[in-house]
């Protein structure tokens, strides 16, 4: 029992570090995870909404000081304890959320690792029968070190933590995980490869035949059946590629100019996913940067979930040189963790992306 106790402690812990570190370096992701979560029937709680990043911080550290005391036994009966609560928690959702396919993404590895809400659920139910081992066989866990090494090492845990999430709040993700990060170009991205997995469909195909209701299954092709059609159901049953970005539009009055856009040589995009949320205060800044692109011959647009008054407004009210597109929310919440953001590209490929209080760094 003392051996499959320590291997599940090792496992537990190291697992518990890496995804909250995961988090820990994007929780403004996170925080719009949780924020599904809790508007989309899984959880039902709406009103959390406007904590969600808080909420978020606090899951995160706390998921990395967890695996770190649990590795270094400090605490054991608060650990393994606060260790059973979140699974039991985690497997309820990841089970919620894949049964009625309410959120098709958990969350538990940011955008590093992307799960399926069956893959995540059967991830939960591995953690939670280790973590079961644990607290069965608590009495196994010993310290590592002395009492003050361990609080030291803990202490210096929870300042990292501190620290790393002050600094990726204020700035961006340290290491980003999304297909939008600087180097890659988005038109690539778009591309879908001609030898790519295709979408297979079962069509349950419903016939009468002789007075009997008859039904025939096939993946596609229209069966030869004597007697009258009635209807067909269809249900994927294993899904196709999907390239990296989707989603990716830039319209104005329903027309998509993103292709003609991302052959610009010098275009500078300010992301704003919602007007209603962004920081006003910052607008006389983004002024600054985007005249000066502007006088060097960049081509500058704005891109936004918010409706035409809003962008007009946000537009009159700075004095702003340039006019807003429309693009899908999730879109530019997935490009820049920042609101507003701004980026420069060169024929769609994303030389600079800044946070709002980096803009003084874009170089043109």
């Amino acid at each position: 029992m003392k051996y499959i106790v320590n291997i599940s402690r090792i496992l537990v812990g190291i697992l518990f570090i890496i995804s909250g570190l995961i988090k820990l370096n994007d929780p403004v992701g996170f925080s719009f995870k949780l924020g599904e979560y809790f508007s989309q029937g899984v959880l039902d709680l709406p009103f959390l909404e406007p904590y969600a990043l808080a909420i978020s911080l606090f899951v995160v550290i706390f998921e990395v000081l967890l695996g770190v005391i649990l590795l270094l036994g400090f605490r054991v009966k608060f650990t393994v304890w606060s260790l059973l609560i979140m699974i039991v928690g985690f497997t309820f959702l990841t089970f919620y959320s894949a049964y009625f396919n309410k959120v098709t993404d958990c969350g538990c590895f940011g955008d590093a690792i992307k799960l399926t809400p069956w893959e995540s659920f059967t991830k939960d139910l591995i953690l939670l029968v280790l973590i079961i081992i644990l607290f069965v066989g608590r009495r196994f866990i010993t310290p590592l070190f002395r009492s003050n090494t361990i609080r030291v090492i803990t202490l210096v845990a929870v300042v990292f933590c501190v620290v790393y999430g002050y600094y990726v709040l204020n700035h961006l993700p340290v290491i980003d995980f999304r297909p939008y990060k600087i180097g890659a170009n988005i038109e690539d991205g778009m591309t879908v490869p001609e030898d790519a997995p295709k979408p297979i469909y079962d069509y349950a195909w419903r016939f009468e035949v002789d007075g009997e209701e008859k039904i025939i299954v096939t993946q596609g092709d229209y069966p030869s059946v004597d007697g009258e059609f009635i209807d067909v159901e269809t249900t994927e049953v294993q899904k196709g590629y999907e390239p990296p970005v989707h989603d990716f539009t830039i319209e104005q009055e329903g027309e998509d100019f993103a292709l003609s856009l991302l052959q610009e040589p010098k275009l500078v995009m300010v992301i704003a996913y919602d007007l209603a949320k962004t920081n006003e205060d910052i607008y006389s800044e983004v002024k600054k940067i985007t005249d000066v692109a502007l006088k060097k011959g960049y081509t500058v647009i704005g891109m936004s979930a918010s409706n035409d008054q809003q962008t007009s407004k946000l537009i009159k009210d700075h004095k702003l040189d340039f006019e807003f597109y429309f693009t899908d929310e999730t879109t530019l919440k997935t490009i820049v963790r920042s609101n507003p953001g701004a980026l420069v590209l060169e024929k769609g490929t994303i030389r600079q992306k800044v946070h709002y209080n980096d803009l003084d760094e874009l170089e043109f």
